[in-house]
């Protein structure tokens, strides 16, 4: 073990034994020249534990669930029902019929604005968002804006890339009927202090969902202590596959929405002109899941819960904090978002007179990956008078002599550039 299974014991990862479990991490991308991944933000890689569970799955167990007594179907139930049950006690969630199964993040957020919006929005009532959001938690909400006639506000950020919750604490006096906000900005990396958040938030008679796509893999999550009515994550940036997320909901709020998509399997009963939902979670679950890929999520978090939250969110600390460190040495480069204390294991930045493709394309020539462009949030860098910017971002398997290679490749470019 690498680790620990108590989220709140720091034990110092090995990261050298961790990266052995990640077969990509051992490829050259270049003839003689090893990746460097450093766009853990975008997709995590995967541990060898994931793929084998899944080939594991198909090579024993592959059958569609829920609807058959053969030995395979009820085996195959189990595995996916199983996996359920680890997301829920993952994030803290009081039972598992509160873990809907979507194909990422995005859908969870559209389920929350097509189903829930469809029977508590109103024209003329608000949905408070920031500025900080990912195109995921914005226009869904633009889009339902646009039919029911509904106002759209954001709360600003500070100069330091924080959120002025004196402004937010202003909005809320508008009495808007939602509040929905990243935990974890994936541009700037803001940390934002969601309970204190959520508690005025409720105070204001509003409700809250949490775009938790950057932060539950990162750092231990409790839907409870949060008191989040709904909270949105995907599989595959902590260490799962692609194709699967979830949303949590609330139970009683989950039990008056509607259903998002009609089809097998959130049924109970139809007739031909009518038809009766199915209990949750199963309601919002039509036709055949992707099985094999819960059962890998199920696989990443057994594998992030044997390592340890808290290590894992230490280390990456450290890493970012030496990142911070690093870049601060390039002169003409600005950084974007507060210092470590306050931040995620994320560094996005601007260098005078390069673009963030060239600065991309010249890094990949020495191995290393990292993400150019608006990272999904045009209004934000529009905000900042950024057309674009380069994103590094750090994992559980990320070292500190990664960072140095990217220093060099930055160097690279200003000699070039200049």
């Amino acid at each position: 073990m690498v680790g620990t299974k108590q989220s709140g014991v720091v034990i110092p990862l090995n990261v050298k034994k961790i990266r052995a479990d990640f077969p990509i991490l051992a490829r050259e991308v270049h003839p003689g020249i090893p990746l460097v991944y450093l766009d853990s933000a975008a997709t995590s890689q995967k541990p060898e534990a994931v793929i084998e569970s899944m080939a594991e799955y198909y090579r024993k167990y592959n059958a569609n669930i829920h609807r058959a007594v053969h030995t395979l179907a009820e085996e195959a139930t189990g595995l996916y029902e199983g996996a359920r049950e680890k997301v829920a006690e993952w994030i803290g969630a009081e039972r598992p019929q509160e873990i809907i199964f979507t194909r990422n993040a995005t859908e969870a957020i559209n389920l929350v604005a097509q189903s829930w919006g469809s029977i508590r929005l109103r024209s003329g009532d608000i949905v408070l968002l920031t500025e900080m959001e990912h195109h995921s938690n914005l226009v869904p909400w633009q889009i339902l804006a646009e039919a029911r006639n509904l106002r759209l506000e954001f709360v600003p950020l500070t100069g330091n890339g924080e959120l002025d919750l004196a402004a937010y604490d202003k909005l809320l006096g508008q009495s808007p009927k939602l509040v929905a906000l990243t935990q974890m900005s994936n541009v700037l990396g803001t940390i934002n202090p969601i309970r204190e958040i959520v508690r005025s938030a409720h105070r204001a008679g509003a409700k809250v969902l949490i775009d938790a796509a950057q932060s539950v893999p990162h750092m231990a999550v409790n839907v409870r202590e949060l008191d989040a009515d709904f909270l949105a994550f995907s599989a595959h940036k902590m260490c799962g596959p692609t194709g699967i997320g979830a949303l949590y909901g609330k139970t009683d709020i989950l039990r008056e929405m509607p259903p998002f998509l009609g089809g097998g399997d959130m049924i109970r009963k139809v007739e031909w002109r009518s038809f009766e939902p199915n209990d949750l979670p199963y309601t919002f679950e039509a036709g055949t899941p992707a099985i094999a890929e819960a059962v890998g999520w199920g696989a990443a978090i057994d594998y992030l819960r044997a390592i340890g939250m808290s290590s894992i969110h230490q280390h990456e600390q450290d890493v970012t904090a030496y990142a911070l460190r690093r870049l601060q040495e390039i002169p003409g480069l600005t950084i974007l978002g507060p210092g470590v204390e306050k931040r995620g294991g994320l560094v996005a930045f601007a260098m005078e007179g390069i673009h963030p493709h060239d600065i991309a394309q010249i890094l990949d020539s020495i191995g290393v990956a990292v993400r150019s462009g608006h990272h999904c949030t045009m209004p934000l860098h529009t905000k900042l008078n950024l057309s674009a910017t380069t994103r590094a971002s750090f994992y559980l398997y990320t070292l500190p002599e990664e960072i140095d290679v990217m220093i060099s490749g930055l160097l690279k470019a200003q000699k070039l550039f200049a």
